[in-house]
């Protein structure tokens, strides 16, 4: 059945007082997250937005057990503690890590393709803000073609694509990989839901996370931009099983100029440069329609 706002659990996981940001969306992952994933839960956080938002040890935001590591070893760290986990005979307890995008898809892709390679038994996520926020909003390979960044400032904004991580770990052939958006909260938990209940293998979810401050963007717009990307198709919602079985979850319709003009990250682009983004994101759509099966048309 569905997930709808009357049958979501709100038992909460968070302590009030946490230090993220006005607005930001990894702080509703999180809340959204363990509302799903429930009390047996562990999570390893390497180096990112998330390992301050927690709170300096020995206070914490959360409400369930939280492993610290180095930037580039939440892969390495969740098969440790899962092992250890097993060990002590606990085959109850969900390991998550839960790392940004820098901790993802650069510095710490490494540990987690060998951590998914042997299909370790735990549940990735990256909560995804396009950019290494934690250290000032330096470009990485989730930062999206046109984004200005402190390394990718004034005419030298970046001119590559975001690398795509779906992809990336489908192409290991892992039983569960899916995106998410913090702007649909009642896909998101379902998707959590149905990870964590997958025990025996390497699932991974992407999940959309607003960065009000590095995008420039106001905070109360933190879900609707979050929203438009996935109407955009600028973050589609869909789910890969066996890195060969996609499921959409919600197609897009609306041009890739109502999400990028509220943002002050995109305040550059020209309409040209907003055609190319929307070729490419016409593109990759068609692409994904292919996977499925679908006619991108249709």
């Amino acid at each position: 059945m569905s997930r709808t706002a009357e049958t979501i659990d709100t038992a909460e996981l968070m302590y009030p007082g946490h230090v993220g940001c006005p607005g930001c969306g990894a702080t509703i992952a999180m809340k959204l997250a363990l509302r799903a994933l429930g009390e047996k839960t562990m999570l390893v956080i390497p180096a990112c937005c998330w390992a301050i938002i927690a709170g300096p040890h020995p206070q914490t935001s959360l409400k369930v057990p939280v492993l610290h590591t180095a930037f580039a070893t939440a892969g390495a760290a969740a098969s440790g503690l899962r092992a250890a986990l097993d060990r002590q005979g606990d085959t109850e307890t969900t390991v998550v890590a839960w790392a940004g995008d820098g901790g993802t898809f650069d510095i710490g892709f490494q540990a987690l393709s060998g951590a998914v390679e042997r299909n370790e038994d735990f549940l990735y996520v990256c909560y995804d803000n396009e950019a290494y926020m934690n250290t000032g909003n330096q470009r990485s390979s989730a930062t999206p073609f046109g984004m200005r960044t402190t390394t990718t400032p004034g005419t030298n904004w970046k001119r590559s694509r975001k690398k795509n991580i779906v992809e990336a770990l489908a192409a290991h052939r892992i039983p569960y990989a899916a995106t998410a958006s913090i702007a649909y909260p009642e896909d998101l938990m379902r998707k959590f839901e149905k990870a964590k209940a997958m025990k025996g293998g390497s699932r991974f979810l992407h999940v959309f996370a607003t960065c009000p401050t590095g995008w420039r963007v106001p905070s109360e717009m933190c879900v609707s931009i979050a929203r438009l990307a996935v109407q955009t198709n600028i973050f589609p919602l869909y789910e890969v099983e066996d890195g060969n079985r996609y499921t959409l979850n919600f197609k897009g319709e609306k041009p890739v100029s109502e999400y990028l003009k509220p943002q002050g990250r995109f305040k550059h682009l020209t309409q040209a440069d907003m055609k190319e983004i929307q070729e490419m994101v016409d593109e990759d759509w068609e692409l994904l329609m292919r996977k499925i099966g679908l006619d991108p048309c249709g």
